[in-house]
């Protein structure tokens, strides 16, 4: 049973792990280059992301309902897992200059790419409604938390860059296409068949391209960085925090398709946005990219033994 569990974990890793080593192959062979990986990513998000997204919802079946109560437990625990955070990081990192970017490298989960990758893997395209919606609200809750935690303490958080946040998250092209699915089917407003179908040419494209490029931009010289703060923050994010998570959710009682959605979103590696985001307000961006290539590799060793466990125990 315990073979076949691992198995079962292979067949939903494997090509999410092939995917991420051949966007390092072929950006290594020059194949694909910077600009690929810039352009790219940015197709994914502004263009095939939010299509798969919308996707995702409007053709969700009208008769079920979304578990709002779910996603109101991933909230609370991200939140309580922020403040863990917080608390380990103070006690055991002495460099309080790095603080910030340990604790969002240990939080920030990379949801929309890699989550939503294991998701279509394991449950197919029906389980990417309340998928979308999920990330969708822990899109917001991340960004909100980066910010108060990266603000620099001599100033003290401003209430100003808070609003400006919530503004960007407005005019974020996943909240708005994810917004715009659940107005069109809470409404049930009809979808013309030529828009779903090219939709479904975007959406197609979304993961193997986001992968890819994801794969291009890791940097194998990071993982050489070994440095304290580094694997600290990793082993929060690819450990200590799907435990504490997903533990949370099956104490409460969710088995199946709900916790496996609560595992693979708090199992995926930091999200690359927190580069961008401990880049712009003075952070380390080299620890920053550190955490994410670590805690990117790392996971899907991790993963891979919390599916098998899950698998074994009959539990999604």
């Amino acid at each position: 049973m315990f073979f076949e569990s691992l198995q079962f974990s292979f067949s939903i890793v494997g090509p999410i792990c092939l995917l991420l080593f051949l966007g390092w192959f072929l950006r290594k062979t020059n194949t694909i280059n910077d600009a690929f990986i810039e352009v790219g990513s940015k197709l994914v998000f502004k263009v095939t992301l939010p299509a798969l997204l919308f996707l995702g919802i409007v053709k969700m079946d009208h008769e079920a309902v979304i578990d709002f109560d779910l996603i109101a437990y991933g909230l609370i625990a991200n939140f309580l897992f922020f403040m863990l955070c917080i608390l380990v990081t103070q006690y055991w990192i002495k460099d309080k200059h790095h603080h910030g970017v340990v604790i969002q490298g240990a939080f920030r989960s990379n949801t929309a790419i890699i989550g939503l990758a294991y998701m279509a893997n394991v449950y197919g395209e029906a389980s990417l409604g309340l998928a979308a919606v999920y990330v969708a609200a822990h899109t917001v809750l991340y960004n909100i938390l980066s910010v108060i935690i990266l603000s620099p303490k001599e100033e003290g958080f401003n209430p100003k860059m808070l609003i400006g946040l919530m503004k960007s998250i407005l005019k974020n092209p996943l909240i708005i296409s994810i917004i715009l699915g659940l107005i069109f089917f809470v409404l049930t407003i009809p979808v013309p068949d030529i828009v779903i179908n090219t939709g479904q040419y975007f959406s197609d494209m979304t993961l193997p391209v986001a992968l890819l490029c994801t794969g291009g931009s890791l940097s194998i010289k990071s993982l050489k960085d070994n440095s304290l703060n580094c694997r600290f923050s990793t082993i929060l994010k690819i450990v200590i925090g799907p435990i504490f998570i997903t533990g949370g959710a099956y104490f409460l009682g969710y088995t199946g398709e709900t916790l496996g959605l609560v595992f693979f979103m708090s199992a995926a590696p930091t999200a690359a946005a927190s580069y961008v985001m401990a880049r712009a307000m003075g952070h380390s961006a080299a620890l920053a990219a550190n955490i994410i290539a670590m805690t990117t590799i790392g996971s899907l060793v991790t993963c891979s033994l919390g599916v098998s466990l899950l698998y074994w125990l009959q539990l999604m």
